[in-house]
């Protein structure tokens, strides 16, 4: 339940009275019931006072010399907008013309004088009392907004980490086979060519015994921004597919392209020269890529893809290693 708590925190009220018996009396009385007080002769000094601290409830006589209370008050609403405190119009004027008037420029609430005081009281609190609680809701709202972007934010990181490899930044195993069987739906309808690049790291085993796992867990981090860098289409997807290998989903790319770019790939790694003392064919880190590609119909399943991809990788190893091989069927 909201309740404010005025007695630690004493609501500032400003009153804003040419006469200065009345401003005394309404200043003793209201400093009695625990509030703080500020006074102003005019409404251009209300407004200065305003300026330098909004009060939470101003106390307003109409009629005054030099600006009255009803221009003071919608220049506060102007200044202020929906900053501006409960304004409480204090008056003689009673007609209906005069009411109307102070309700126009913003006024919240309209006493006449002279000023009952337990009914001023009663006004004054409850005015007090609905502007703390429209704050608090508002304030409120602000946190729970607030924690509704953290908690998306937290979402977003947590399906990221779902849906990424940590040691290598690119897709998982899972990501694979979602994109992959999107991409395979689209081949079948649009009777496009879909490809698929395995590659793997040369004697990744050796590398991890000679350098240890930190250093081979660096040398996978670095191969997969290579793959990433050579798959510029936004619907490329490059996924660690286990231990030392990656796979390549290339949507709409015939076996020729894909060839191309498993050559590119490969001759990337050769160039970065990765140190790998251990590897027999050379001092460098070297990839092994199997390509194969497919027009899905009802003949294959992606299954039929996968296998082809992994038996061209198969015979590149085979064959020995630091090659390209593209399945023949």
């Amino acid at each position: 339940m909201l309740e404010p708590d005025f007695q630690t925190h004493p609501p500032r009220i400003l009153v804003v009275e040419d006469e200065k018996t009345l401003r005394l009396i309404s200043k003793r009385a209201l400093t009695r019931e625990g509030y703080t007080v500020r006074e102003a002769i005019n409404g251009e000094e209300a407004l200065e006072l305003v300026v330098e601290s909004v009060p939470d409830l101003v106390l307003l006589d109409a009629m005054m010399p030099e600006m009255d209370g009803f221009t003071c008050c919608a220049e506060l609403q102007k200044r202020l907008g929906k900053n501006c405190p409960p304004v409480l119009m204090v008056t003689v004027l009673d007609d209906e013309k005069s009411v109307n008037l102070a309700f126009e420029v913003g006024a919240t609430e309209y006493i006449t004088k002279p000023i009952n005081w337990a009914v001023l009281r009663k006004r004054i609190d409850r005015l007090l009392t609905t502007r703390w609680a429209l704050q608090e809701l508002e304030r409120r709202y602000e946190q729970a907004h607030q924690l509704s972007l953290e908690l998306e934010k937290a979402n977003q990181k947590l399906e990221y980490l779902a849906r990424v490899d940590a040691l290598t930044q690119v897709a998982n195993r899972r990501t694979f086979n979602e994109r992959f069987q999107e991409e395979w739906n689209r081949s079948r309808r649009d009777s496009s060519p879909i490809s698929l690049i395995l590659c793997d790291v040369d004697y990744f085993k050796k590398y991890n015994d000679y350098y240890g796992h930190q250093a081979g867990d660096s040398c996978l981090y670095k191969i997969a921004k290579i793959l990433q860098e050579n798959c510029q289409r936004a619907s490329d997807l490059v996924a660690r597919y286990g231990g030392e290998e990656f796979a390549i989903i290339l949507g709409g790319i015939h076996l020729e392209e894909a060839t191309h770019l498993a050559e590119k790939i490969r001759l990337h790694v050769q160039e970065s020269a990765i140190p790998h003392q251990a590897n027999p064919n050379g001092n460098s880190v070297t990839l092994s890529l199997g390509v194969a590609s497919l027009i899905p119909d009802e003949n294959y399943s992606k299954n039929d893809l996968v296998r082809q991809a992994d038996a061209a990788l198969y015979e590149a190893k085979n064959a020995g290693r630091d090659r390209v091989v593209v399945y023949q069927g």
